[in-house]
């Protein structure tokens, strides 16, 4: 009896040791992501500041994941900063601390201008967002 217990005891113990050696546990790291933001006006005066208030949404969270933003001008000229503070000089990347958060950007021409933002996580994945400001020149209507 003693014998047969000890093997029922040995079984059991070599069930669980193989159970938790089991090279089939996933753990998903990397989730995609959008940043969602609310409306945005189309018209700036040079000098005018729009306001764009922004969410990161995350498909599932793990955490040590990290995420950045950068930015591109490609047309016209203008200023962009965080409601920290932070004025952003293009194509340099900035981590971002919050998931919700404020980005103005500031006109500094009379053309058309173009933002493109991108934002990025420690794993490769990328959220693009675009907007276009015209000049706004309600008050000085151009002379024919």
């Amino acid at each position: 009896m003693r014998k047969r217990a000890s093997y029922i005891i040995f079984t059991l113990l070599l069930a669980a040791i193989a159970c938790a050696c089991s090279d089939n546990l996933d753990i998903k790291q990397s989730y995609e992501f959008q940043v969602t933001h609310l409306p945005v006006p189309k018209k700036l005066k040079v000098g005018e500041t729009a306001e764009i208030r922004c969410q990161l949404e995350r498909s599932g969270e793990y955490e040590n994941t990290k995420y950045y933003l950068r930015y591109f001008q490609p047309d016209g000229k203008g200023e962009l900063k965080l409601d920290d503070g932070t004025v952003f000089l293009p194509n340099d990347t900035y981590e971002l601390k919050k998931e919700i958060f404020r980005l103005y950007y500031t006109s500094q021409s009379e053309d058309q201008q173009v933002i493109d933002i991108y934002f990025s996580d420690n794993f490769g994945n990328e959220f693009k967002l675009s907007f276009t400001f015209s000049n706004d020149n309600a008050d000085n209507p151009s002379k024919e």
